[in-house]
């Protein structure tokens, strides 16, 4: 392959960059801007909050989900793997052995650091500090 042949990725990478500068650009410049309190209160499904949130979004929730896209990326790598096994060979196995035994250890350490505990007082490294709770409680 020459480099005239890329020729056309570059141009399409060129047109799509432009054309979200441009549409940036043309909306900051055309949109109108008369921000009222209205406007500005948060607003969610329809209903006005008469309160601020009593707790903030619990980062477990976060964790959670980046431990489900390695799992599901996981699973991509796998499908190509599985589809084309007979191309890769034995070096193909091999690899896909060692990426396996990475993913179940990292699985297996999560799973021991209690990530994908929900309940916090059975958590093994939580069981002393609530037990110490109710210590002090009690007395």
């Amino acid at each position: 392959m020459e480099l005239s042949d890329y020729l056309p990725i570059a141009l399409m990478t060129l047109l799509g960059i432009g054309f979200a500068v441009a549409s940036i650009l043309v909306s900051k410049l055309l949109a109108p801007s008369n921000p009222t309190p209205e406007k500005l209160a948060p607003y969610e499904c329809g209903i006005v909050p008469l309160q601020d949130p009593v707790e903030r979004f619990p980062v477990k929730f976060y964790l959670v989900a980046m431990l489900f896209v390695i799992f599901d990326v996981e699973i991509i790598f796998l499908f190509v793997w599985a589809v084309s096994y007979k191309e890769f060979g034995w070096a193909g196995l091999g690899a896909v052995v060692v990426f396996m035994l990475m993913l179940i250890e990292t699985l297996a350490y999560v799973w021991k650091r209690g990530a994908l505990e929900w309940n916090v007082a059975r958590r093994q490294r939580y069981r002393r500090i609530v037990a110490e709770g109710h210590l002090e409680e009690a007395a």
